[in-house]
């Protein structure tokens, strides 16, 4: 009776193997196999993997040995499973996927099954996992409640009832994705992951339902290189996951990310090619927020304000997040969903409701945000205190200004309106500036990724041109006449007198006006002994002591 169980057990093996259309796939090893790999004469399919007499003792009737082989596991700082040696039916598909033991190498044939082509081990390729498995997604850990709660965007695995399934001791295993006898989803997969529908059985990604990576019907036009190489699909929507990440040999290890360059990854698309806009020749200008000058430094587990000094597209936009969502200031766009940054009062924000928050997390309390681009009187780098509503003056980032005129304001604005950080920084060649390129401080031709030009310099020539920042918000007539300051003329037309030489566009803890000396041009009265200082007395009114371009302003008042 034992012989006939194990006969029965074997035609039962067989059955499913057929039912599962083994005979037509790369599993088919045998003479009369379709793959690349096959038998020189042997013809049975099953005794590649099964045998029903004198196999190893594991289940179901395995022929192979294992390979004995030390594995690198997968690891990640934002993992909360943590992967060790593979185990069960993961370690038997290792038995040929690790490229250490030849295909015919069966327990049932001492002497092995002879290949075509003098084949022994599967040759190098995408399907050769090797012995580091850092780049493949995890497997042989557990799988419980407890791991789903830890992780926070995983699926509880009693949900887990279809197609995909855990093994009996609860673990993933390769099984868990691939049926080794089904090929009719393409890559053994157990089921069609069309949109990543495999992926999300198990990951469930805050905001991934309306981000566009997920609802994008964008084509790749077939210039440059294909964004999508290792899959079959054509839209962005049914690429999901896939237009970032690589389950197998991936380019970025902790991430499963397509390429080791961080950037990398979202070039392929947002070139021009996938995307509406080229956000990648941005980074050519001359002033730049520098992704490319770092590899591998970014990591999401990072302290959002003092880590090591860094840019990368992911410290600005969350790719599970980001979508189409217009906004009005200071409230963050669509396109800046799920990202952290640092509130107004200099605390950790997991998911940015403004954006100066964003932009206070590397340009706010961060201990490595570098110099003043101008000497200043008041010297202040930290943006997150130069725009506090505290101040004596600022631009209105945090709050509505606090001058109740403003003669020289081009409509739509008022004394009353807020702005954002990219009303100022952002492309030179984007909307804002009245050009068609995409939106952001990518790049910029003017420093510090200016959208438009403002010489920082004494002694240049007025124009509508070189103060072009100035007088998107301010007239330049209105600036230039006595309806606004009435030294304005002389101060920039004749002595030509740089807008940022008296003030600072940021904000100005205890002065008026934005006033904030220029030092490399303003120094003290050298009659008084003073200064340079700037008195306020009123509106239209003020006194300065100090010396200007070899003029000495002794308490001079207007």
């Amino acid at each position: 009776m034992k012989f006939a169980s194990t006969i029965l057990s074997f035609s039962v093996l067989l059955s499913v193997a057929r039912a599962g259309s083994i005979v037509t796939t790369k599993h088919n090893l045998s003479v009369n196999g379709t793959g690349t790999y096959k038998a020189v004469t042997e013809s049975q399919i099953c005794i590649f993997c099964h045998t029903p007499h004198n196999s190893s003792r594991v289940a179901p009737l395995w022929n192979r040995a294992s390979s004995g082989q030390t594995y690198v596991p997968y690891t990640s700082s934002t993992a909360k499973a943590h992967p060790g040696q593979p185990t069960g039916d993961s370690k038997l598909c290792l038995s040929c996927h690790d490229g250490t033991i030849a295909l015919g190498m069966v327990l049932s044939r001492p002497a092995g099954i002879q290949m075509q082509g003098g084949v022994t081990v599967l040759p190098s390729g995408t399907t050769v996992l090797g012995t580091d498995l850092s780049n493949d997604h995890p497997i042989s850990f557990t799988y419980d409640s407890a791991l789903a709660t830890a992780n926070g965007q995983l699926n509880s695995p009693a949900t887990l009832t279809g197609a995909i399934h855990l093994d009996a001791n609860s673990q993933l295993q390769c099984t868990t994705c691939h049926d080794a006898h089904d090929n009719q989803f393409g890559k053994f997969l157990v089921m069609n992951n069309m949109a990543s529908a495999l992926c999300i059985t198990c990951h469930n990604k805050t905001y991934w339902s309306t981000t566009l990576h997920n609802t994008s019907t964008k084509t790749w036009n077939g210039l440059g290189t294909n964004p999508w190489p290792h899959t079959a699909n054509t839209t962005v929507q049914a690429n999901a996951c896939e237009n970032c990440h690589r389950p197998h040999a991936a380019g970025n290890k902790p991430r499963l990310m397509n390429f080791a360059g961080e950037e990398t990854n979202c070039y392929t698309c947002h070139n021009g090619n996938v995307a509406a806009k080229n956000i990648q020749a941005e980074f050519s200008k001359a002033s730049v927020h520098p992704v490319a000058a770092t590899t591998g430094v970014h990591d999401p587990t990072e302290d959002p304000v003092n880590s090591p000094r860094h840019v990368e597209c992911e410290d600005c936009h969350n790719p599970h997040a980001s979508k189409a969502q217009s906004a009005l200031a200071p409230t963050a766009s669509g396109d800046l969903a799920g990202v952290r940054g640092i509130s107004s009062t200099g605390n950790v924000v997991n998911s940015i409701a403004n954006q100066f928050e964003l932009c206070f997390r590397c340009h706010g309390d961060s201990t490595n945000r570098g110099p003043a681009r101008v000497a200043r009187q008041f010297v202040q780098t930290n943006t997150r205190l130069e725009f506090q509503s505290s101040n004596a003056s600022y631009h209105p980032v945090l709050a509505a200004g606090k001058n109740p005129s403003g003669p020289s304001l081009i409509a739509p604005w008022t004394t009353a309106s807020m702005m954002y950080c990219t009303d100022c920084h952002n492309n030179n060649q984007g909307p804002g500036a009245g050009g068609t390129g995409p939106n952001g401080p990518h790049g910029s031709s003017y420093t510090p990724l200016l959208e438009r030009q403002l010489v920082l310099t004494d002694n240049q020539t007025e124009s509508a041109t070189i103060y072009a920042l100035c007088y998107k918000c301010h007239s330049r007539t209105v600036v230039l006449s006595s309806a606004s300051f009435k030294l304005h003329s002389k101060h920039v037309s004749d002595v030509r007198t740089a807008c940022t030489t008296c003030h600072d566009p940021h904000g100005v803890t205890s002065t008026t006006h934005l006033m904030n000396f220029n030092t490399a041009y303003v120094t003290k009265s050298t009659k008084r002994n003073a200064g340079p200082t700037f008195t306020d007395n009123g509106s239209g009114h003020g006194t300065c002591t100090l010396t200007c371009h070899g003029e000495d302003h002794s308490g001079y008042t207007y």
